[in-house]
């Protein structure tokens, strides 16, 4: 193997062990040795590529949501869309998902739920601007998304819900993404502050 993938392969190979390890432990309690250990290589090596455990959390916690572009879905779909594509992201390798590391993290850990927020602000709040009917709302509408995703990502990956669970993805995405399409590009009501 050459030197390069190598590398490439023990960079993988620590960011998936510090991803399962700050999920499982949490920011705080989880360790460089812990985590090069679950890598199966020195602490120094961890140290060398990510220098410390506040850079290597950033880095395992590097979040692209890779979302849809919404200019080329019908509007009456986008619910849907959105839904589908999250579901097929974590139903790849939760494992070693980042923003499920992060969604496990947030709960104790300030610097995972600030993260988490500016992601979803950042990236899902674009996509609300751009469809929403009114764009003083974009930001209300992208958080309400964010409470599906997260939600759902929460009951199926991490409490493990076992309706929600023994659901197929095809029926999430029909269901969920009625309840994101309307927030969306619906009447939002009395939700608005």
């Amino acid at each position: 193997m050459q030197p390069e993938r190598r590398s490439d392969a023990t960079r993988a190979a620590i960011l998936r062990a510090a991803r399962e390890r700050f999920a499982a432990d949490g920011y705080q309690r989880a360790t460089i040795r812990a985590i090069a250990a679950d890598a199966a290589i020195d602490p120094s090596m961890v140290m060398r590529y990510y220098g410390n455990k506040a850079q290597l959390f950033a880095a395992a916690v590097d979040v692209r949501l890779r979302l849809p572009d919404v200019a080329g879905i019908p509007r009456d779909r986008l619910g849907e869309t959105l839904v589908a594509h999250f579901i097929k992201r974590w139903e790849g390798d939760p494992s070693d998902d980042a923003l499920l590391t992060l969604l496990r993290s947030a709960a104790t850990d300030e610097a995972a739920a600030s993260r988490l927020r500016d992601i979803f602000a950042s990236q899902v709040a674009p996509v609300a601007l751009a469809v929403c009917p009114d764009p003083a709302e974009a930001t209300v509408r992208a958080g309400l998304v964010a409470t599906q995703m997260l939600g759902l990502a929460f009951c199926r990956q991490i409490l493990r819900l076992p309706p929600v669970v023994a659901a197929t993805p095809s029926s999430l995405v029909v269901q969920v993404g009625a309840t994101v399409q309307r927030y969306l590009t619906g009447e939002l009501g009395a939700v608005l502050p």
